[in-house]
């Protein structure tokens, strides 16, 4: 439960899924396909679906590096976050959409597991959300040139580091696309 006692519903928030943060990423066509599955699942649960969108120097806002990938659809009324930073809270009005929508309960999927993903999932869990990471729907380009270890290991380890993840008053854990409960709290 949530220590936002006034949010009662979940979110499903997709982090950075664009063209220029997966195209190298570690089994890309799957992840998307199961991101894919959880939104439209998600809309069929009049779940709210919220999009995050990166920019920086590297990924220079329109084009077509930071455009979602095409596999997915946003739609007009489903709410775009665009951020700067790796928290997709951080100068963001992500805190306020959530307030809006009553969202307490977010489950999380998209790119990259080492840097957007962690950061958001922390960012959620301090600010006293409940964050479930979907273990199956998030990924990360191979970084071993700069000495990070292969990204199925990267996965595989922030899988197991959130599924043990505790605070009073809120729940964090992984759980597999096929098992997502949008309904849980």
């Amino acid at each position: 439960m949530s220590t936002l006692s006034d949010r009662p519903k979940t979110a499903l928030l997709v982090v950075d899924v664009q063209n220029g943060v997966v195209a190298e990423a570690h089994q890309r066509d799957a992840v998307v396909a199961n991101i894919n599955e959880l939104v439209q699942r998600a809309r069929k649960e009049d779940v709210p679906v919220v999009w995050v969108q990166h920019s920086d120097d590297g990924l220079a806002q329109g084009s077509d590096d930071w455009r979602i990938v095409p596999e997915l659809d946003p739609r007009e009324d489903e709410p775009l976050i665009e951020k700067n930073y790796g928290d997709a809270f951080e100068a963001t009005t992500l805190e306020s959409v959530l307030d809006e929508l009553a969202v307490g309960r977010l489950v999380v999927v998209g790119a990259q597991t080492d840097a957007c993903i962690r950061s958001t999932l922390h960012g959620a869990f301090a600010r006293g959300y409940d964050a479930t990471l979907v273990s199956d729907a998030h990924t990360t380009e191979d970084l071993t040139p700069w000495g990070a270890p292969p990204p199925e290991q990267v996965i595989a380890h922030t899988n197991l580091y959130w599924s043990g993840q505790t605070a009073p008053g809120r729940t964090a854990g992984t759980v597999a696309t096929k098992d997502v409960d949008f309904a849980a709290s």
